[in-house]
């Protein structure tokens, strides 16, 4: 795989999942009433963002009515007004919202991913699922040459991430880092590692993840660059 285009071709086209492609699909055939009558993308969701990106984002899965609708990573969901909302702030996207495909946003210098590229039911791929999907997380790792940063969103994408990290044939870090929020760790080829809780609605309606909390990861990515 030589290429982004390609490798983002041969996701969207992926029908390894039974399981995954079979909700994907009836989450566009009986969607909640608020998105009735609206187009479903329901397929994987490629990568998306800068192919010059010093920051790459890994974050879980689509949400069955964000990404899996509108077809984007983290668009037209909570998640994704707070992820786009800190990227704006800090420099990496030209806008702070995130709503549609054609809405003309753009990353500066970043790229978000996702440790599986389907949604899943209920949010929580299985482990056979994440194997069969960690092989296009480790070939944008290659693909992705100038990356500096790496932000992880939760600690299920942290886990992945460091999966990924080590097929690509990258010596582990000792001791191997432990997931904790605005934990930073250099990795073995010098790229830093900074981990965030995810900014899904569980966390942030709680307040276990505020703005503040969440913006200083940013402010970490920009700094470091």
């Amino acid at each position: 795989m030589n290429s982004l285009d390609e490798l983002n071709r041969e996701i969207v086209q992926c029908r390894r999942c039974p399981r995954l492609v079979r909700w994907r699909e009836a989450c566009a055939v009986n969607p909640p009433r608020r998105y009735k009558g609206m187009e479903y993308w329901a397929r994987p969701l490629a990568g998306f963002g800068d192919p010059q990106a010093r920051v790459l984002i890994v974050g879980l899965a689509p949400a069955a009515n964000g990404g899996n609708r509108t077809g984007r990573m983290f668009t037209g969901d909570r998640s994704g007004d707070w992820l786009y909302g800190a990227l704006h702030a800090f420099g990496f996207a030209n806008q702070p919202q995130s709503q549609q495909r054609n809405d003309g946003l753009q990353l500066r210098d970043c790229y978000i991913t996702a440790a599986v590229h389907c949604a899943p039911p209920l949010n929580k791929p299985n482990s056979r699922e994440f194997e069969r999907c960690r092989r296009y997380l480790v070939q944008e790792l290659k693909i992705l040459p100038h990356v500096r940063v790496t932000v992880v969103l939760g600690k299920i994408a942290f886990d992945s991430f460091l999966k990924a990290y080590r097929d690509t044939g990258a010596t582990m870090a000792k001791p191997r880092p432990v997931f904790a929020h605005g934990l930073r760790a250099v990795l073995s080829d010098k790229r830093t590692l900074i981990c965030s809780y995810h900014p899904s609605q569980q966390n942030t309606f709680t307040g276990k993840l505020t703005q503040k909390m969440f913006y200083s990861i940013f402010e970490q990515a920009r700094a470091l660059l």
